[in-house]
């Protein structure tokens, strides 16, 4: 099957765009995830990603470079551990398509290949069947439970812990 979808950095250009999709998916983000809704959040998370400890991928249209979402490889620890967590979300329209499932399978080879990880963690809301299913067709699994883990939306939240090594990826 021929890719759908290319991954790409996001840069200060995108900002219309994204806080344009942001605005428009606010139903389908809640209370999953509180992405950047504002120039300045935006400046930061473009700030974030260009640290070495993190990288940002846009996942977008190969035909039209449409947004269709973002998938966020953040806190990578090197030496023994060679380890990050991952973020993702998709936006409206766009969802439950595959299209994310597509750009997760680029970035965990990207993770696994380029950026020379070990391991990836995704910490996800039990409720949220569908980030659950997309990281289990990719090869995560639950590795446990993290009570009042995550602040979004001003409530601390519950998440399970699921991850995935470079061995038993299947992307």
């Amino acid at each position: 099957m021929k890719p759908r979808i290319d991954l790409r950095s996001p840069v200060a250009a995108d900002e219309p765009a994204f806080l344009q999709s942001v605005r428009q998916s606010k139903p389908l983000h809640r209370p999953w995830v509180s992405p950047p809704s504002t120039p300045d959040a935006f400046g930061q998370y473009l700030d974030a990603m260009a640290l070495p400890a993190n990288q940002g991928y846009l996942v977008c249209l190969r035909a039209t470079d449409e947004m269709v979402g973002v998938i966020n490889v953040t806190n990578i620890v090197r030496g023994c551990f060679q380890s990050a967590y991952l973020g993702y979300y998709a936006f409206a329209g766009y969802e439950r398509q595959g299209l994310m499932r597509e750009g997760l399978q680029a970035v965990v080879k990207q993770a696994f290949g380029v950026l020379k990880l070990h391991r990836l963690e995704a910490n996800i809301q039990p409720a949220n069947q569908a980030s659950l299913a997309l990281v289990e067709a990719c090869g995560f699994r639950k590795e446990g439970f993290s009570a009042h883990y995550l602040k979004i939306g001003g409530r601390w939240r519950d998440h399970e812990r699921w991850a995935v090594n470079a061995t038993a990826a299947r992307c």
